[in-house]
């Protein structure tokens, strides 16, 4: 889903494959409702004067919203992926300009989770990295953070204990 074949170094294995929370979608799903309701409304009363242009006008002004508010939205987040390899954390982002990050295990000093109580109700959480190296590295709306979270801190202790330490 997240990443090609090709993108995976040699006996690399992907332990978990997953986009962001599908609740990124409710906002552009209301828009869209409420989008076709006001075209609706707008078009039922339109002076008949204003007939055919104003249907016209009052569509493209609809077809930009939902390109601005719902089809833009949806792209966002179809292309935002995480994906969780026995060696690497890798994120993916963007529509025309695909932006990427790899975070090896081996730099990963310490794993936390936020979960607000609108994550905690929708089932997210955002996931909190930490390296010696600077900047933690921060991924939003993860689904069963907590699951996720557990799987990470397993691949660091295997690593942890196949380097000795």
């Amino acid at each position: 889903m997240a990443v090609k074949p090709e993108e995976l170094g040699q006996g690399e294995l992907v332990v978990v494959s997953l986009r962001t929370h599908a609740k990124a979608l409710i906002v552009p799903v209301v828009t869209l409702i409420a989008t076709a309701a006001v075209v609706g409304a707008g078009i039922a009363v339109l002076p008949a004067t204003w007939q055919p242009w104003g249907t016209y006008a009052l569509v493209a002004v609809a077809l930009i919203a939902v390109v601005a508010w719902v089809l833009l939205p949806l792209l966002r987040w179809a292309t935002s992926t995480y994906t969780i390899t026995d060696r690497r954390i890798i994120t993916r982002r963007g529509i025309l300009t695909r932006t990427g990050h790899d975070l090896p295990l081996r730099r990963i000093t310490n794993v936390n989770y936020e979960r607000s109580l609108t994550d905690r109700i929708l089932g997210c959480g955002t996931l909190v990295f930490e390296t010696a190296a600077g900047q933690p590295l921060r991924l939003p709306d993860v689904p069963d953070v907590e699951r996720v979270h557990v799987a990470i801190t397993e691949l660091l202790f295997r690593d942890d204990e196949d380097r000795g330490e």
